[in-house]
């Protein structure tokens, strides 16, 4: 698996400076039109490190329109997972243990996963049956874990990876413990995946 990790992350930092930006435009185009995105009150992005296609065009957008943009804080209890801080333009930072951006703001103004709408999500490769390959630390699976739990019947946060199309493997193999995302975004195209199609 770390092998498929290399190969994938090669192909995303071989990308120019130029097709970053174009790509980061053409997905923000296709996502801010979607009833998911305009629909949303609370939207969660990433800090973009190491090649990662940047949400940022799509969190202005978010401002623009009045909706509450996050970003995720590595938390320990529950056991490595994520909560999320809420994010404004000029929030002062700090920086966790792998160097990632997090708003500095108290604990008491996170939200948990569960409280989210519209969760963008960062990856390394993705499949056309919605199969997520992140970094390897598990973060997102475990923060999201509840919504693989058939009997769960609460709120459903919609999980929308971000990614350039040179990240599209023919095939992942999905863990158990996997989460698999509702759709996916590049500059090429939007991917819905059936079984979990909650689009608009």
């Amino acid at each position: 698996m770390q092998e498929l990790r290399q190969q994938f992350r090669a192909l995303r930092g071989s990308l120019s400076s130029a097709e970053r930006q174009q790509a980061m435009h053409a997905v923000a185009g296709r996502v801010s039109v979607l009833p998911i995105f305009a629909n949303a009150i609370r939207i969660a992005g990433y800090w973009a490190c190491n090649g990662e296609l940047d949400p940022a065009p799509l969190l202005e957008r978010a401002w623009a329109m009045n909706q509450q943009v996050y970003l995720p804080v590595l938390v320990d209890t529950p056991q490595e997972s994520l909560q999320f801080a809420p994010y404004h333009p000029g929030s002062r930072l700090r920086r966790n243990c792998f160097n990632i951006p997090e708003p500095d703001v108290s604990a008491t103004e996170w939200l948990p996963p569960v409280a989210l709408d519209l969760v963008l999500t960062p990856l390394v490769a993705f499949d056309l049956a919605g199969t997520r390959l992140g970094m390897g630390g598990g973060f997102y699976d475990r923060s999201f874990a509840f919504l693989k739990d058939a009997r769960y019947r609460g709120h459903r946060p919609f999980l929308l990876g971000l990614a350039y199309e040179v990240q599209k493997a023919a095939a992942l193999v999905r863990q158990h413990w996997d989460v698999p995302l509702d759709g996916i975004a590049t500059e090429a195209a939007l991917y819905w995946f059936p079984e979990r199609d909650r689009a608009g």
